[in-house]
């Protein structure tokens, strides 16, 4: 297992426990290690949204559906953070991302 993992598995330790903060840093530093890596801006976007840091954590949704376009947990996920932003039209376009993916559909994000 190499760090980036061994630090991924120790955030997710924390967020089991309800430590959201440690959570956190050490998903950044598994980013910091690895800025392509779509687990760790998902799992940090959804440590955030529970802090209540809604703006950063929908930059993380947004990476997350950059890097995996037909991910439907990425969809769904971004459609909450902008839920809780009270960013109704962005929520019902990522929702209805997520619902061409859970139809088996593909998500064209080249426009």
């Amino acid at each position: 297992m190499d760090d980036r993992d061994a630090l991924f598995d120790q955030a997710n330790g924390h967020l089991a426990l309800g430590e959201l903060e440690e959570a956190a840093s050490l998903y950044r530093r598994c980013l910091e290690l690895d800025p392509d890596f779509f687990d760790g801006w998902h799992a940090l976007g959804m440590a955030l949204l529970k802090l209540g840091e809604v703006k950063e954590a929908i930059g993380c949704g947004l990476k997350s559906v950059t890097l995996k376009p037909n991910d439907l947990l990425a969809w769904t996920s971004l459609s909450q953070m902008y839920v809780r932003d009270g960013n109704i039209p962005e929520a019902e376009a990522a929702k209805g991302n997520a619902r061409i993916l859970s139809l088996g559909g593909k998500v064209d994000r080249s426009s």
